[in-house]
């Protein structure tokens, strides 16, 4: 479904990734993990094109999107929830969902969208019309993830989305992500500081390190390699 090569992005003289090549396959959870400026929010936001790579490119669904507008991609079906969060907070929670929408065109389809994520998180139905920049930081994660579930999107890519939120939270949202992906087959790329968790819930794992990948694998080798283990699973 999506595949980035060989892929290099600078800002200004400092190189930011250095070659990487990733795979996600479709309806697979492929989580990124590695340290504070690993390069994986930089991944995340070259596939979505809000950065233009060096060198390299991004295929998805089969088509070179390495240089294609932010929009476009969006309206090619690639969902991005960005690391904190983003949301509009000065509107409402229901201003929110239809900004995710904004390039749908079928109403039915529209509302079909918004009731599949009030079932995903029904505490946005209870705050609909309440100011989004007054949500606690998990409902505020909820909202992301339902503006971006609003855009129909077949691959999904999630940035950090335990940041900021309470501990009880954090397991709700990442049942929801599962859900999300069992449910509707929606590919998901997660970039997530919890490496446990990140290694749980997905199939397949990439380690970064100033910006190039170090190792790779099924996340369950992962998780059980010493190495790994030592340096992000606090082993």
């Amino acid at each position: 479904m999506l595949e980035v090569s060989d892929l290099h992005v600078s800002y200004g003289a400092i190189a930011a990734l250095r070659g990487i090549t990733i795979k996600v396959p479709p309806g697979a959870i492929v989580t990124l993990i590695g340290g504070n400026g690993a390069g994986k929010t930089t991944t995340l936001r070259t596939i979505s094109g809000l950065l233009r790579p060096k060198a390299g490119r991004v295929t998805f669904l089969g088509e070179d999107i390495s240089r294609v507008a932010p929009h476009k991609i969006v309206g090619r079906g690639l969902g991005h929830v960005p690391e904190g969060r983003m949301i509009f907070s000065n509107l409402t929670v229901a201003e929110n969902l239809a900004m995710g929408a904004y390039l749908q065109r079928d109403k039915a389809a529209i509302a079909k969208n918004r009731e599949y994520v009030f079932s995903m998180f029904p505490r946005l139905k209870e705050r609909l019309r309440q100011s989004a920049g007054t949500l606690s930081g998990g409902e505020q994660q909820m909202l992301a993830i339902g503006r971006a579930l609003m855009g129909e999107p077949k691959f999904l890519m999630l940035d950090e989305p335990s940041l900021g939120i309470a501990p009880r939270l954090i397991s709700t949202i990442f049942e929801k992500i599962v859900e999300i992906n069992r449910e509707r087959g929606i590919a998901i790329l997660l970039v997530e500081q919890n490496a446990n968790l990140a290694l749980e819930v997905s199939g397949y794992a990439y380690v970064l390190e100033t910006g190039c990948v170090t190792m790779e694998g099924p996340s369950a080798e992962l998780k059980a390699n010493p190495q790994l283990k030592a340096a992000y699973l606090g082993g």
